[in-house]
């Protein structure tokens, strides 16, 4: 054997030979010897507890004599093989014996020890001995180098350019075994095969004279065509496909609200039919359904769960399939990674090819998932990602230093994105592009016969989890003296006793046998949980009012077990904001239902006042299409622009006239002068409206007083001292620092506060003694997303 390894520096081909039956002499050995030490063990091994591997076994249940004789002499025979292995490779190729002696067996330090120890150590032995036969193959195919003439052509190179080039030379002699995935790109283990993978797949040193660097890949996307309207989800859906009751959920939702598409899809064609809309690649990876994230949805969809999420999900993947644009659709780990084009292995190395996508639709959890396949190449292609969040995340928790150093670190932000690729189920913080999804639009004669079934005294609770009940027996029962209540509560075998007697409960119904039941019902009540879901926007559109709770005080992260841990600090005033700001009376009654009095008056009140149904437009399928299209063709976070102008102690406006900005007539408010070129910016700059808010108030609510909407986007352009000049402020003293809050004003103080970190450009937010600065704009009338020179 010890001959065999010296002919290996001389004849690589015949070492190759020798060693290829001697890689399965090895593993032969290790197999024989655990195939002997059950033998031996005797039926010992019926003892062990169901699930237990034979390495976790008690040792009172091996721990007899004639046993650890047997484990004895394995030991001594693989110990004789290890040494010989050990001295094989020295022989081997002697100047790269450091590396072997950071792999010397387990053996070499056997001490004597307990009965289960002894045979895990056997076990990890059999393994280090493959490794170290796989190591000297390794070696001896490098060898192969020498032959060919690449003798000093693959020593380290100098070159400034490339600084730190022989550090990860050295790292990569040290750890090159730690992930598969460099073996996958061709490391071997030699000089050459580290060097020319740090120049030709990674970036660390520079490209090598001898290679033929024609064959490698190159980084122009796949080319794409124009995207036109679709009206025929059967593609979609045989993407979706089946399996789970899940997909079987959302293929039913895309299948009943498909003519809805279709029809929409018309009607914004006649509206860009004269625009190019560049097709996009766009992969849509559902993290939260997968295997992998333990999809706890599925099994609920069928017992009352949860099915927020899953509407919304399907929505997104009809409006991107009816825009006209390449969908990829990933359920799970093993299709995210060939779609992304992954190599095998933990994410250390990059991806095989460039990004094969322009963007990606996902979650937190599948946001989690790619972070695992991808490892550092994430971070380089982070800005395609668009984030599905339904409660929304804030540049505060989104900047993962700063949310570590201020105490806002949460279960899911850190990531270091732009906070508009977050996108929300309602508009709730402007912070987060709002993504939304749709209810069912009614037609005139469907309207029609909703105004003539109506039963005025007929209540459906929105509720269909049976922990949703406890506690509301009091007001149900003044509720049960003017309307007969309906439930939805799941149950298996009899009627939960959660549920009050007097209430009819039909059982968890499929979603047309509900809106059925919706639109016949007067009322549809909420008792403070789910937050914000579908439901109520749904019993609205069918001609309900939606009564629920008002917060006293508001939920918030700071006194609410559910919100605590999510990526935002905002307060929720009622179950349903959206529906109380943006609907509100005489569709939505929001009142305490402490008080008994209240609730009463509001019953009162709802059975004298009469309704029809009420959708808005961003509700509708022609309205998220409308939106969705304006993100894919204007949101672009791959290319930030320049600062404008650069944060300086300068006074001067580089430009012509001295300021950019020009305050409106009779009030505090700046816009962009209409006689200086702005610079491309979407929203264009000349839907904005800057102010300064009063003292301790965010942006949020500074331009919601002002009937307008924060835009963060509009930030980088008025974080200078031009603006805080034409809002009539004087800085004794300016400051440039990283903080949610900035730009800002002290008053007292007389201090000027400017953004040093773009990605904590915030609406959100608020300081005592500081008035922020806040660039607001106009919207769309029942389309809060967009201005009105957004389109």
């Amino acid at each position: 054997m010890i001959s065999s390894g010296s002919d290996c520096t001389l004849m690589s081909r015949r070492c190759l030979l020798t060693f290829k039956p001697f890689r399965i002499f090895v593993a032969g050995i290790g197999f024989f010897s655990l195939c002997f030490l059950m033998t031996s063990l005797g039926g010992q091994f019926s003892a062990k507890r169901l699930g237990d591997s034979p390495f976790t076994l008690r040792a009172e249940v091996l721990g007899g004599l004639e046993s650890r004789g047997v484990l004895k002499k394995i030991s001594d025979m693989l110990e004789v093989i290890m040494k010989r292995i050990d001295s094989l490779s020295r022989l081997g190729n002697t100047s790269d014996a450091h590396r072997l002696d950071e792999l010397s067996s387990a053996l070499d330090r056997f001490q004597p020890m307990g009965l289960v120890e002894r045979i895990q150590a056997i076990a990890q032995n059999v393994s280090d001995m493959a490794v170290k036969v796989e190591q000297i193959l390794q070696r001896s195919q490098a060898a192969n180098k020498v032959r060919d003439g690449l003798v000093g052509q693959c020593d380290v190179p100098k070159d400034p350019h490339y600084p730190d080039c022989s550090s990860k030379m050295d790292w990569m002699r040290a750890r090159w075994t730690s992930d598969p995935c460099y073996s996958f790109y061709g490391v071997d283990g030699s000089e050459c095969s580290f060097l020319v993978y740090l120049s030709e797949v990674e970036w660390f040193c520079p490209p090598l004279a001898w290679r033929n660097h024609s064959s490698m890949p190159t980084a122009h996307p796949a080319p794409t065509g124009q995207a036109a309207l679709r009206s025929d989800l059967g593609p979609l859906l045989e993407q979706v496909g089946t399996g789970k009751e899940s997909l079987s959920f959302m293929r039913r939702r895309m299948r009943r609200l498909a003519a809805h598409w279709a029809s929409a899809a018309r009607r914004l064609d006649g509206r860009l039919r004269t625009r190019s809309r560049q097709q996009k690649r766009i992969l849509v990876h559902v993290g939260f359904l997968t295997e992998e994230s333990g999809d706890m949805f599925s099994p609920k969809v069928l017992k009352g769960g949860p099915l927020g999420e899953m509407v919304q999900w399907a929505d997104v993947l009809s409006a991107l399939h009816v825009l006209g644009h390449s969908l990829k659709v990933s359920f799970s780990v093993k299709d995210l990674q060939g779609f992304l084009g992954v190599p095998p292995g933990r994410g250390s190395c990059p991806l095989t090819g460039p990004f094969p996508f322009d963007l990606v639709y996902t979650d937190y959890h599948g946001l989690q998932q790619m972070k695992q396949l991808m490892g550092l190449s994430l971070k380089k292609y982070r800005c395609h990602m668009r984030v599905i969040d339904t409660f929304g995340t804030e540049p505060a928790y989104s900047h993962e230093q700063y949310a570590t150093h201020h105490n806002y670190r949460s279960n899911w932000g850190y990531w270091n994105l732009n906070c508009r690729q977050y996108m929300t189920m309602f508009p709730h913080t402007p912070d987060n592009s709002f993504m939304g999804f749709v209810a069912e639009e009614l037609n005139e004669t469907e309207r029609g016969s909703i105004q003539r079934n109506k039963v005025a005294t007929m209540a459906v609770v929105y509720g269909k989890e049976v922990s949703m009940w406890k506690g509301k027996d009091n007001f149900l029962a003044i509720l049960n003296r003017y309307m007969e209540i309906h439930g939805t509560v799941y149950y298996e075998s009899q009627r939960p006793p959660e549920v009050p007697a007097f209430v009819k409960n039909h059982g968890l119904l499929p979603q047309h046998e509900l809106q059925q039941l919706l639109r016949k019902a007067k009322l549809f009540i909420g008792f403070g949980f789910p937050y914000e879901g579908p439901a109520p926007l749904e019993a609205i559109a069918n001609g309900c009012i939606f009564l629920q709770p008002r917060f006293q005080p508001p939920h918030s992260s700071l006194n609410h077990e559910f919100f605590r841990g999510k990526p935002t600090s905002r307060e929720v005033s009622s179950q349903h904001p959206y529906a109380e700001q943006y609907i509100g009376r005489p569709h939505v009654v929001t009142v305490d239902f402490n008080n008994s009095q209240e609730f009463e008056a509001a019953i009162q009140e709802i059975m004298r006042t009469k309704v029809e149904p009420y959708l808005p437009f961003e509700y509708t399928c022609e309205g998220m299409l409308e939106r969705v299209n304006a993100y894919i063709e204007h949101q672009d976070f791959c290319h930030p622009d320049a600062p404008f102008p650069p944060v300086n102690a300068s006074k001067s406006w580089p430009g012509s006239p001295p300021s950019p900005f020009m305050l409106l007539t009779n009030t505090s408010t700046l816009v962009w002068a209409p006689n200086v070129t702005a610079p491309l910016c979407w929203p264009p700059l000349s839907a904005m409206l800057l102010l300064l808010a009063p003292e301790g108030l965010s942006c949020v609510r500074a331009c919601q007083e002002e009937s307008l909407v924060c835009e963060p986007a509009f930030f980088p352009y008025v974080n200078n001292l031009e603006a805080l000049s034409g809002l009539q402020v004087q800085c004794e003293a300016l400051e440039e620092e990283v903080s949610h809050l900035y730009p800002a004003v002290s008053l007292e103080e007389g201090e000027c506060f400017m953004q040093k970190e773009p990605l904590l450009y915030s609406c959100a937010g608020e300081g005592p003694k500081l008035r922020r600065l806040c660039p607001c704009r106009d919207s769309i009338q029942g389309q809060e997303a967009l201005c009105r020179d957004c389109l």
